[in-house]
């Protein structure tokens, strides 16, 4: 089952998917436009974006930020690697929601990452049997979950319901129909629904 994330992600970053993968897709706004907007513009940012998603606490955000100071070119890089699991996320699941097929780079690099993962988590006992924990140490390590969530939802029957805003603009926000039919077109009604509706007005008249 794919993560899901918290409501601090619609109320600080915007996104209203509501699954880790699809609310990191929408870390840049009008993504199928000539312009996208980003919003994870360094380290600190990605760090905030990960604490907001629920993948760790105030504490470790923290010392991801120190650590961070102290390698601010490992930092960089882990920005950009970061950037480059989110535009392989987004463009799998905009094919797949579009009825395409996934570009072969993309999914090569979610599985490069995927790798990457399975070297970073280990199995620990709870109090109700076992689970898999994420390494406590690396700069990277929001990145392992969040490729993980990816392959958990494309894995998944959950799959079907991924809709991608239809806004003729290029808005890009990907999202999961949660609605009884699954007829979901926009990512909101507030902002590129209500646009259409004006627009479909206007030209009726």
């Amino acid at each position: 089952m794919s993560v899901s994330t918290t409501s601090r992600i619609e109320e600080i970053w915007g996104s209203k998917a509501g699954k880790l993968p699809l609310d990191f897709a929408n870390t840049a706004e009008w993504h199928m436009s000539s312009s996208p907007e980003e919003k994870v513009h360094n380290y600190s940012d990605l760090v905030r974006w990960s604490q907001d998603a629920g993948l760790f606490g105030q504490r470790t955000a923290k010392s991801m930020l120190k650590e961070a100071e102290r390698h601010p070119r490992q930092a960089k890089a882990v920005l950009r690697r970061s950037l480059s699991l989110r535009e392989a996320i987004f463009g799998i699941f905009t094919s797949v929601a579009g009825d395409k097929k996934p570009r072969e780079s993309d999914l090569a690099l979610l599985n490069e990452f995927l790798g990457d993962a399975s070297q970073a988590q280990h199995l620990v006992q709870t109090p109700t049997g076992f689970d898999w924990e994420w390494n406590q140490d690396s700069l990277d390590r929001m990145l392992g979950p969040i490729a993980r969530s990816a392959a958990d939802l494309l894995t998944s029957d959950d799959l079907k319901k991924v809709g991608v805003c239809a806004d003729d603009r290029g808005c890009g926000w990907l999202f999961y129909d949660t609605s009884r039919n699954h007829s979901r077109k926009w990512c909101s009604m507030e902002s590129c629904g209500n646009r259409a509706k004006a627009k479909r007005h206007y030209q009726r008249n």
